[in-house]
């Protein structure tokens, strides 16, 4: 069949079929549960002195935008710059937590602070957008079982394992590893993690860490916001025979949106340009870099220096699909990284752009039920099967 010519006449049709399948998405999440995986929203806001309703010309998502993007309920991130690590990155974590709190106090009539399955289906029957805490950085428990106690118990629900920076007991895959994986203790955090029903978040750690946990957890894994490495050969993304792993124990990789994880170009740029990084390999911190903010900013420029492509809508999709046809459809979800990435892909630019991801998984052939999964039911099954091993 020959290509059809681009004339006025076909770029209208073109266009009022992406109108179509747009309303079909916008639809689709009225019903559906949408669940991102892992947004930075309270780091910027905190970096900048601001609120979540006020603007920001560096915003990914703010209010009016989390509520055009037809999203249930999103893990807003306390970040902990590698900055902190040893230098009171417990007390950064509970003070992002506490923006996040404030933020929900804010705007009680339109956002909830959720810590469960039941919390996320009430959110969305009452109409109100659920605000979920994970913690990014395992250095934040500095090495205290008691101290992941008091996160977990201040409402954080996920703990990702390393950020890109080895910790005490954990190897990051942003840095040559220190420990083969876990240490001893580190299988012990894995544990008593599974105790207190809080998700292991597999997301950043090194492919040895990955399996240790593995090996270690008797609930499933979660990489709140990764993406495929045979598409983009970052090593923060998850090998074929990794996908296939995680869900052969129930686990999903919710797909990060970020474009050097999801364009195999800007991957290869990062990763070959990572020795002149302001930052000490791929992402990792300098001695001399006077706080965490400077380094955001230093990576930021350094970033858009390299001039990476930003990939696009399809190439998040390609990723959806690919560990879809690896892993099953059931593993797989969305975790979009909005305000924690200095680039996004074109069309995806804002939180409110997220109903034409959605549209452009219908227009490619995606049954709606299986959007569905992959919107927030793929990652319901799994988090209430994390709580049931707590509770067993």
């Amino acid at each position: 069949m020959s290509k059809e010519k681009n004339t006025p006449a076909s770029e209208a049709r073109r266009q009022e079929s992406q109108d179509v399948f747009l309303q079909q998405a916008r639809l689709l999440h009225g019903t559906a549960i949408t669940v991102d995986g892992h947004c930075d929203t309270p780091y910027r806001l905190k970096r900048r002195g601001l609120h979540i309703e006020q603007p920001d010309p560096l915003a990914q998502l703010d209010l009016q935008m989390l509520e055009a993007s037809g999203i249930t309920a999103s893990f807003f991130a306390a970040y902990v710059p590698p900055y902190y690590a040893e230098r009171g990155a417990f007390s950064f974590a509970n003070e992002l937590i506490d923006v996040i709190e404030e933020e929900g106090r804010r705007h009680s009539e339109k956002l909830e602070l959720v810590r469960s399955c039941a919390g996320i289906r009430r959110a969305k029957k009452e109409g109100r957008i659920g605000l979920m805490i994970g913690v990014e950085g395992g250095h934040a428990i500095e090495d205290s079982l008691e101290k992941l106690h008091s996160l977990y118990n201040r409402g954080a629900r996920y703990l990702t394992l390393t950020h890109v920076n080895n910790n005490n007991w954990a190897d990051s895959s942003g840095e040559e590893g220190r420990h083969g994986g876990l240490t001893a203790f580190g299988r012990e955090v894995v544990t008593e993690m599974n105790r207190m029903g809080m998700i292991v978040d597999i997301s950043h750690v090194a492919d040895s860490t990955f399996y240790h946990a593995l090996e270690t957890s008797s609930a499933p894994l979660i990489a709140s916001h990764s993406s495929c490495r045979a598409l983009a050969r970052h090593p923060r993304n998850l090998t074929d025979p990794m996908l296939k792993d995680l869900a052969s124990t129930g686990g999903v990789c919710m797909i990060n949106f970020f474009s050097a994880f999801i364009d195999d170009e800007a991957a290869v740029r990062i990763i070959g340009a990572r020795g002149l990084s302001p930052r000490k390999n791929s992402l990792g911190l300098h001695e001399e870099v006077p706080d965490d903010r400077t380094s955001w900013d230093a990576f930021c420029s350094w970033f858009t220096s390299l001039q990476c492509p930003p990939g696009s809508l399809d190439a998040v999709v390609d990723h959806i699909a690919h560990a879809a046809d690896v892993a099953g459809i059931d593993s797989v979800g969305i975790g979009s990284d909005f305000d924690g990435v200095p680039l996004l892909p074109s069309g995806l630019e804002s939180a409110d752009r997220l109903p034409y991801l959605t549209a452009r998984m219908l227009q490619r052939g995606f049954h709606a039920d299986d959007v569905r999964k992959v919107l927030g039911e793929n990652f319901l099954r799994a988090y209430a099967a994390i709580e049931s091993v707590k509770r067993s």
